[in-house]
């Protein structure tokens, strides 16, 4: 295409309903409900059926599809699920489609709105997803009928999205069949591996035992007394009329007793032990020996002495007989007690069985854990005695994972293979000797809830197939898969009826609509992926892909460059789902999921923010070339600060787009790191750029300042948004000023880098905004449930930054987050060291103000202090905004009633 043709085709390109407007407040409402939890398995249980990791949520990518992909209302058709019928004519009543599509502004974003729960079908559109991961895109985009195209270097990735696209065409009555020809054929005999006697009646009959708890062993290197690694002795938190205690594991008797405070000293009750539950003998990454007091390094005695051994000392048990008879408390049929002989002769016979069975281990990876950051950096698995995958299971383990795969491969069916192989893997997060058990919430640990491979002490064994309790079985997986497969075969939507306002159902933002419910549609007509054809779902670099002015759209999650590295942990998954896939798809025929190409930083392979950055240009690169010129690419963005968005903004106009809007979502809770401050997410517009002009820096600071500006303007006049929502939709008015002249814009004769640019922008925006900490505390005093999450979106855009909130004690995270209030402990201590170390010069209107509150809580005097400071309109103005929002009328009276004032 010659430039004049570009232009000209640039000059007419029509901007879409997403550059003009996005409905945040709605796709907050149900987003924050979708991403609550374990939500998803019902409002989108297609998602649930295998883990992938920050997969975003449906409603934010169907929120993305249809603002990015509805254009022209000729080529729509839309159907209403509620009355199973096609709305003729593009018009019913208040639906007018070219209408609506014309109406979406910053003042009007959610004029689409009344489509998002509709069976909407859209003509003649392709999309494609490069970095398709688990599949959210494609299958969003799928259910608008536009032809999709996915891709994923991860087999692992490409699979779990595969089984997705294959749930619409699937005969669940076919599936179900073949689960249960499997249930008829091993289920009893898995299920016989975890009994345990009955503790009401252990001479008829047996119990399930749900979890078995083990815990590693070594000997003390002083004395070769057998350490036990313990952090603390606690079992589990006490169910039902014990709600108020914990299970405890005695050290001397090695019993199971109930107390009531497991921080303190207690008593066995069945030995009469004196001990405190919480000092256990490991402490960091040191255990301390009982007898002797030795002190040592866990993984150095590990290596010394060639692994550790276990202990099974306690079981987690049901009694589906007794529970189904008369006369019992919930708490005499499912608890917790010691292990038995009995119970460990059951296991003894399982391993037996398993080293006997030499058939059966054809069906367990025999593949080396490969080197790399995850598994020989950030925690080495290999200190803690791991060499292969199959060492992250016990033997009984083994026996009934190998078992059921065989069943699995021997059915004719493949796609029923393939799904059961699907409930097989993703059952595994909950059922290796890699993970614990959490005492709060009385259930096994999920091996990636930290995304990181971290070998617990004290390994929780769950009963693999399932009994009527239990978490992470198989069974239990299984009803996730098809409950997605239904979902998929007939889709609902979930959205939130709001009165209407004008001729458009807008959003009255007031305290009693601030947590409205969802309401679930009518199944719609069209199946997930019934315009996707299997070959379109591929397994590939994105790099390799030779499209050329062919995609309307690219709707995607793109690496991030501190993230998680995926290939790496999906490792994990790969070896076993390889066991049956590799005769299949030829993508699973190495021994690990591609690893050197993946685009991460990754500092095992030397691969540096460089290297990261160098291969998303490629990347870009190859999505402007396969974009169509009047195309857009959409995607979501976890955004962090400054430098993210300048590497960012760099690589897009770099690759020949510009960004021509973002916009604020509350997307997937969870964080990529534990820990992690950020918890919104953004997403981002890009179209293939015109022409490129140059300019001065002091020309589009202009330019920069008026669009933050009249951006802000709009947006505060005609929406009810946070700050931080504003600032992030000011960035990308701001982005996509700069964009116009990537790599043209001059300061002192040199080229202004993106990166260079975006600290200038950030300046600008907060130069436009007057608002400081004490705005955003008083802010945070007025939202409800507040958290770390409020602090981060009301400092964006503004002068205060959560760092400086955080140092000022005006909130703290060490005992779950606690905002720095007048009567906190932390604050008051705070201000009080600064008080008596410079006599209060250097404090704050807020620090004085909470001071003086916290003197007349405790009868103090306040008058001195109040004649010695400036009383200025600056502090009664916040004295008078605090009480408003507190209720508290003291903090204006300390300043001004004598009777007060006067103690």
């Amino acid at each position: 295409m010659s430039q004049d043709s570009q232009q000209t085709e640039e000059s007419v390109r029509k901007k879409l309903p997403i550059e003009n407007g996005f409905p945040i407040e709605q796709l907050n409402d149900i987003a924050e409900k979708e991403g609550y939890g374990g939500a998803r398995q019902w409002y989108r249980p297609i998602y649930t059926m295998h883990k992938w990791w920050a997969r975003r949520l449906g409603s934010v990518f169907r929120s993305i599809s249809l603002h990015a992909l509805l254009d022209n209302p000729n080529d729509v058709e839309v159907f209403d699920p509620s009355q199973n019928v096609q709305l003729s004519d593009y018009q019913t009543g208040d639906l007018d489609i070219q209408e609506l599509i014309d109406s979406v502004s910053h003042e009007r974003p959610d004029s689409l709105w009344s489509l998002y729960p509709k069976d909407v079908q859209i003509q003649d559109k392709k999309i494609l997803d490069p970095f398709m991961g688990g599949g959210t895109s494609i299958v969003e985009a799928s259910r608008f009928g536009v032809e999709c195209h996915g891709r994923d270097l991860n087999p692992v990735a490409w699979f779990v999205t595969k089984k997705e696209m294959d749930t619409g065409s699937t005969d669940v009555n076919s599936l179900k069949n073949d689960y249960k020809t499997i249930e008829d054929s091993i289920s009893d005999r898995l299920k016989s591996y975890y009994k345990t006697p009955c503790p009401n009646h252990s001479e008829d009959h047996d119990a399930d035992v749900m979890n078995s708890f083990w815990a590693k062993q070594i000997d003390c290197v002083s004395c070769n007394e057998t350490v036990s690694l313990f952090g603390d002795y606690r079992v589990a938190k006490g169910r039902y009329e014990n709600d108020d205690k914990y299970h405890i594991f005695c050290p001397d008797c090695e019993s199971i007793v109930l107390i009531e405070d497991w921080q303190s000293e207690s008593t066995c009750g069945d030995c009469g032990h004196t001990f405190v539950p919480k000092e256990g003998t490991v402490s960091g990454s040191k255990y301390t020996c009982r007898n002797c007091g030795q002190k040592y390094g866990i993984t150095d005695a590990i290596e010394e002495q060639g692994g550790y051994d276990l202990k099974y000392y306690a079981i987690e048990y049901h009694c589906a007989t007794c529970d189904d008879q008369h006369g019992y408390d919930k708490s005499e049929v499912k608890g917790y007690r010691p292990v038995r002989e009995e119970d460990r002769e059951l296991f003894r016979k399982a391993k037996e069985e398993w080293e006997s069975s030499p058939e059966l281990h054809e069906y367990v990876p025999s593949e080396d854990i490969p080197e790399g950051h995850m598994t020989a950096v950030r925690n080495p698995l290999f200190d803690h005695g791991y060499e292969k995958w199959a060492d992250m299971f016990n033997e009984r383990q083994l026996l009934c994972l190998s078992t059921l795969l065989c069943e699995i491969d021997g059915l004719e069916n493949q796609n029923s293979k393939e799904f059961l192989l699907l409930a097989l893997t993703d059952c595994l997060r909950r059922n290796t000797m890699m993970i614990g058990y959490s005492q709060v919430a009385n259930q096994v640990s999920d091996l990636f809830r930290t995304n990181a491979f971290d070998p617990p002490t004290r390994p929780t064994e769950s009963n693999v197939w399932g009994a009527e309790y239990g978490t992470g079985t198989f069974e239990s997986t299984w009803e996730m898969v098809i409950r997605g497969v239904e979902w998929g075969n007939a889709p609902t939507e979930r959205y939130i009826e709001y009165p209407d306002s004008d001729e458009y159902p807008r959003v009255p933002r007031n305290s009693s609509l601030s947590s409205p419910e969802t309401t679930e549609t009518e199944t719609f007509s069209h199946a997930v992926g019934e315009n996707v054809s299997p070959e379109d779902i591929k397994q590939g670099d994105i790099r390799d892909v030779d499209a050329e002015n062919e995609y309307d759209a690219i709707l995607t999650d793109p690496p991030y460059y501190d993230n998680i590295i995926y290939s790496e942990i999906s490792d994990f998954f790969y070896v076993w789902q390889k066991i049956l896939l590799e005769e299949e798809y030829e993508w699973f025929e190495g021994d690990r999921t591609p690893n050197e190409e993946s685009i991460v930083a990754n500092p095992f392979l030397g691969k540096d923010e460089e290297s990261f950055e160098a291969e998303l240009n490629q990347a870009f690169s190859v999505l402007h070339t396969a974009l169509k010129q009047d195309g857009v690419l959409a995607f979501t963005y976890h955004h962090s600060d400054s430098e993210s968005w300048g590497e960012l903004l760099e690589s897009l106009c770099d690759s020949g787009f510009e960004v021509t809007a973002t916009y604020p979502i509350t997307a997937d809770i969870s964080k990529f790191i534990e820990g992690e401050a950020v918890s919104f997410d953004i997403v981002v517009v890009a179209r293939p750029v015109g022409e490129i002009e140059p300019s001065s820096w002091n020309s589009l600071r202009r330019d920069i300042y008026r669009t933050a500006r009249r951006t802000r303007k709009q947006l505060e006049e005609n929406r009810d948004l946070s700050r931080g929502d504003i600032g992030v939709m000011e960035m990308g008015a701001c982005f996509r000023e700069y964009s116009k002249h990537h790599g043209k814009v001059q300061r002192d004769g040199e080229i202004m880098s993106a990166k260079e640019v975006v600290q200038e922008i950030y300046g600008i925006i907060q130069e436009a905004s007057d608002i400081g900490v004490e705005d955003v505390f008083i802010d945070l005093l007025d939202t409800s449930n507040v958290s770390y999450d409020d602090v981060n979106k009301l400092s964006r855009g503004t002068n205060a930054k959560p760092e400086e909130l955080k140092e000022t004690r005006l909130y703290n995270q060490d005992d779950g987050f606690e905002l720095g209030t007048w009567d906190n402990e932390k604050r008051q201590a705070y201000i009080q060291e600064r008080v008596n170390g410079d006599g209060g010069d250097h404090l704050s209107n807020l620090d004085k103000l909470q001071f003086l509150r916290y003197r007349y809580e405790k009868g103090q005097a306040v008058q001195n202090y109040v004649e010695k400071w400036d009383i200025d309109d600056d502090l009664r103005e916040l004295a008078g905004r605090l009480a408003d929002v507190t209720g508290d009328d003291t903090y204006t009276r300390v300043l001004g009633d004598r009777d007060i004032t006067s103690y």
